[in-house]
């Protein structure tokens, strides 16, 4: 006995005395018996407590001696009948009740109590969805041929989109919070061909929505030697087929091929002014109830969006250079994923940027000795999380969200 067991394992134990060790996630105190509930990282297990023993309050750590029987009401079909129990942290009473089936407080309070609130089996499953999904995602692209980079994310450039950085003082030099990998991974696709990072970036963008945040987790990958941005569309597709599959979230509409729609043709579809620059959140919407109703499809992809619209990197349509051999993945009527070919000749950049390439010489090096054409796409973590699990805000999908407000806990 001389090692702990898992309260999803007292099956295999019956009969035997164990040590079981976990919080206390709910006590029912009786005339003649104490039913005490242990949760552990597998789940919950029932311990039967004669009366006159002293319990621990709800969240503390206990470690519980006891007879592993069957008991076909306890949890799993197995409780532990006690022989000792030793308190190895007592609590305080919790700020939220974890033992009720769903968590009653509002999102702001569980995000000020987030290392309590996050203990609740529901509030871990979503983020142990997350870690299946990000699982799946490297699996899929290292089946593919993908290296697994990890680049800085403090930058010297505020260079590829205006001015939403986190500026800060890097040694007396100004520097700023990485916006994304973008240059990195393209520069890595001159030494490796398909690279993938997952790792945090910073936008200091003054959203204060429910599907923004100032800093997530970013799922990026970038391929050499395609025709163009099709081939990106079609790994992406695996990549997500992959994710949700794993998490084991049923309900997601996933067919073998996704629709695909050009901009152009989305905006007719809405009803908006074909000469809007982009789709508005309400568009997404109409798009995403398309897609479902005559697909069966939760997901949509939109490309050749306007060059004007999208950064200086961006490969142009080539029969029609006014759009973009880019996309957006569209997951239940919300934009997920970006992504598209990039321009892979030096001289291309050189007419992009009208010369003002300032601060860009380390990145534009690679091109200037020999890049194949390439292209990529980011996914948002919490963002699929949110569509995945049906979360009305982005924060209920993230573990500790930093916005406009909030930067604590």
């Amino acid at each position: 006995m001389s090692y702990r067991v898992l309260s999803s394992d007292l099956a295999e134990h019956s009969g035997a005395e164990i040590r079981l060790a976990g919080w206390v996630h709910r006590r029912r105190v009786l005339a003649r018996v104490t039913f005490l509930i242990v949760r552990d990282r597998a789940g919950l297990a029932q311990v039967v407590v004669p009366a006159g023993v002293a319990v621990s309050p709800e969240e503390s750590v206990v470690e519980v001696t006891g007879t592993v029987v069957a008991n076909s009401a306890a949890p799993g079909g197995f409780e532990v009948a006690y022989k000792a129990i030793e308190v190895l942290a007592e609590a305080e009473a919790p700020p939220v009740e974890l033992f009720r089936p769903e968590l009653e407080a509002g999102l702001p309070a569980l995000l000020d109590h987030a290392a309590v609130s996050l203990r609740h089996p529901s509030r871990q499953a979503v983020f142990r969805a997350g870690a299946a999904a990000v699982a799946a995602f490297r699996a899929t692209l290292d089946g593919l041929g993908f290296t697994e980079v990890f680049t800085p994310k403090i930058v010297g450039s505020a260079t590829e989109s205006g001015a939403n950085v986190f500026a800060l003082d890097y040694f007396g030099r100004p520097a700023y919070l990485a916006q994304s990998p973008q240059f990195y991974k393209q520069t890595m696709v001159g030494v490796f061909e398909r690279v993938y990072e997952v790792g945090p970036v910073f936008r200091a963008e003054p959203h204060d929505t429910s599907r923004h945040l100032a800093t997530y987790t970013s799922l990026d990958a970038e391929l050499g030697f395609i025709r163009d941005h099709r081939d990106v569309m079609e790994v992406l597709t695996r990549v997500i087929r992959a994710m949700v599959e794993a998490t084991g979230l049923s309900g997601v509409q996933v067919p073998p091929v996704f629709p695909v729609l050009h901009f152009s043709e989305a905006l007719e579809r809405c009803g908006a002014d074909p000469g809007e620059p982009d789709l508005a959140p309400e568009h997404e919407r109409a798009l995403g109830a398309w897609a479902l109703e005559e697909h069966g499809s939760d997901f949509v992809y939109v490309e050749g969006y306007p060059m004007a619209k999208r950064p200086f990197y961006t490969h142009p349509q080539p029969s029609d250079p006014r759009w973009s051999n880019s996309f957006d993945l569209l997951f239940r009527g919300m934009e997920l994923v970006t992504g598209g070919q990039r321009r892979h000749r030096y001289a291309d950049y050189v007419t992009a940027l009208g010369r003002d390439t300032a601060g860009l010489d380390g990145y534009l090096e690679a091109f200037r000795h020999g890049m194949p054409p390439h292209g990529g796409f980011a996914i948002g973590l919490e963002r699929f999380l949110a569509r995945l699990t049906g979360a009305a805000n982005v924060r209920e999908t993230t573990l500790f969200p930093r916005d406009l407000h909030r930067l604590a806990p």
